[in-house]
C-alpha cells in the first residue's frame, strides 16, 4: 500500500513495538480500500509463539481482523503456524533470508480450490510471504494473494 518510509514507517513501528493498536483499524481500513480481488479467506502472517509471548500481540493479526471485517471474509485464525522460530528477517542479509525462513509455518487446514489472502505489515525481500504462500499452497490453495501495509524500498 504505502512504501515503507515517513511517515508510514513510524506508524508501523508505533503500531508494532509501541503497542498502539488503535493505528490497525485505520491502517486496516486503508488496506482494504486497495484490494481489488476479494478472496475466499483470510489469514495473517504468524508470529511464533515466543515472540507472540515477548509482544503480547500479533500485528499482522490485528490488521488481518481489520480487513476481514471490512471484506466480510472470513479470518482463518489459527489455520496457519509458524512452527520455527526464526531470528528477525529485518536483521539478516538478503541471501540469508530464503534459508531462515525454509520450514518455518505449517497450515493446518483444508483450503482446497480456495484464494486465500495474507496480510502482513511489512515486506522486505518477500521471502517470508513466498514461504507461507508455499505452504498454503500445499494445503489445496487455488491462489494466494498478499497485502502488505509497507513495502521497503530497494536502496538505489
Amino acid at each position: 500500500m504505502f512504501a515503507y518510509a515517513f511517515p508510514v514507517d513510524k506508524l508501523v513501528q508505533a503500531l508494532k513495538y509501541g503497542e498502539q493498536l488503535t493505528l490497525a483499524d485505520a491502517l486496516a481500513k486503508r488496506l482494504t480500500q486497495r484490494i481489488a480481488q476479494r478472496p475466499d479467506r483470510i489469514v495473517a502472517m504468524p508470529l511464533h509463539p515466543a515472540r507472540l509471548r515477548e509482544r503480547g500481540f500479533n500485528q499482522s493479526l490485528e490488521l488481518a481482523r481489520g480487513v476481514a471485517r471490512n471484506l466480510g471474509i472470513p479470518l482463518l485464525e489459527n489455520s496457519v503456524r509458524r512452527i520455527r522460530n526464526t531470528q528477525p528477517q529485518s536483521a539478516l542479509p538478503w541471501k540469508e533470508r530464503k534459508h531462515n525462513m525454509r520450514n518455518a509455518f505449517a497450515c493446518d487446514g483444508n483450503l482446497a480450490g480456495l484464494h486465500i489472502g495474507i496480510v502482513d505489515d511489512v515486506m522486505t525481500s518477500g521471502t517470508t510471504l513466498n514461504e507461507l504462500a508455499q505452504v498454503l499452497r500445499r494445503a489445496g490453495a487455488r491462489e494466494v494473494s498478499a497485502w502488505v501495509v509497507a513495502r521497503t524500498l530497494p536502496h538505489v
